[in-house]
């Protein structure tokens, strides 16, 4: 049985001790088969992954109620590592491929890793239309403002005047503020971090995957070895050392002001944690409404 967000937030992460001692206590979590993994060093991406299986983990749910998805990306290699069911789907269609996987098993919660170009923009139609019909989906975008599998070019999360491939005096397009976006779409649960976090975003993720209907996460993550060289801006741990004196946590602050400017301060929190019915739920309940007796309710494929 899953958790409430209270007893999350108020547990203590507990690993299960395994009948037999493991090399590492995530191992059972990780087709280790596929390692070494192809991440940067100092990359932020292999963070956000340790923090969803501590989340998976607190959350109580049972593994195999849960499924992952992601697309093309260096964050989209996360599907293939966790040992989940899990699915490595085309560019920008993650959510579609998700969408699909929750309707076909209602009973499944479906969590989606990937990175900001891949959900913001060729797969930003899919994201906003989920977020309205309030699909039950977990949303974990690891944003590092740059396309960085394909050679850094500019994204839909590149700050004004960040330098990338294909804007070397500057990006001038304005960027997409994630959480507003999230939340004017109708998202019921919407939080912001930096890999830094690892603690909060490990909390947010188990607060998500218990969540009904459709919640977002987006993780700011290092990318050293484009958009960080590209930008002069030093390591990993010279961006992780700037998340940790320039990371303003506001919880349930409004999202319309939340915008990240380039090397500015960055608001994190959770900024958005209500209640409306699902999908499937509003569905059952208008065409229950309307046909009575003879409307048989839905209950997957």
């Amino acid at each position: 049985m899953s958790k409430t967000a209270e007893q999350i937030l108020s547990d203590e992460l507990l690993i299960p001790q395994p009948k037999e001692p493991l090399a590492h206590p995530m191992e059972g979590y990780l087709r280790t088969d596929r390692l070494p993994h192809i991440w940067c060093s100092t990359c932020g991406i292999g963070t956000v992954i340790t923090a969803f299986i501590a989340g998976l983990q607190k959350s109580g749910l049972e593994r195999d109620k849960v499924g992952v998805v992601s697309g093309i990306g260096c964050s989209g290699r996360a599907a293939g590592y966790l040992q989940l069911d899990s699915f490595h789907s085309t560019h920008g269609r993650a959510i579609a491929f998700a969408t699909g996987v929750a309707l076909g098993n209602p009973d499944m919660k479906v969590a989606v890793i990937s990175g900001d170009g891949d959900i913001a923009a060729i797969g930003g139609n899919h994201f906003i239309h989920a977020a309205r019909r309030n699909m039950n989906l977990a949303i974990i975008c690891i944003n590092n403002f740059n396309y960085a599998m394909t050679g850094g070019q500019a994204g839909p999360t590149t700050p004004e005047s960040a330098n990338a491939s294909t804007a070397p005096y500057g990006a001038y397009e304005y960027p997409f503020n994630l959480p507003f976006l999230a939340e004017s779409s109708g998202a019921v649960y919407v939080a912001r971090w930096t890999s830094l976090h690892v603690r909060r975003v490990t909390n947010a993720i188990a607060e998500a995957l218990v969540k009904p209907g459709f919640s977002f996460i987006e993780v700011i993550a290092p990318c050293p070895t484009l958009y960080a060289r590209r930008n002069r801006l030093g390591s990993g741990l010279d961006l992780m050392r700037f998340y940790h004196d320039n990371a303003v946590i506001d919880h349930n602050a409004d999202t319309r002001d939340i915008d990240i400017e380039y090397q500015k301060k960055i608001v994190v929190g959770k900024f958005v944690d209500k209640e409306k019915p699902t999908f499937l739920e509003n569905k059952d309940a208008v065409l229950s409404a309307k046909l009575g007796d003879k409307y048989i309710p839905y209950k997957g494929a």
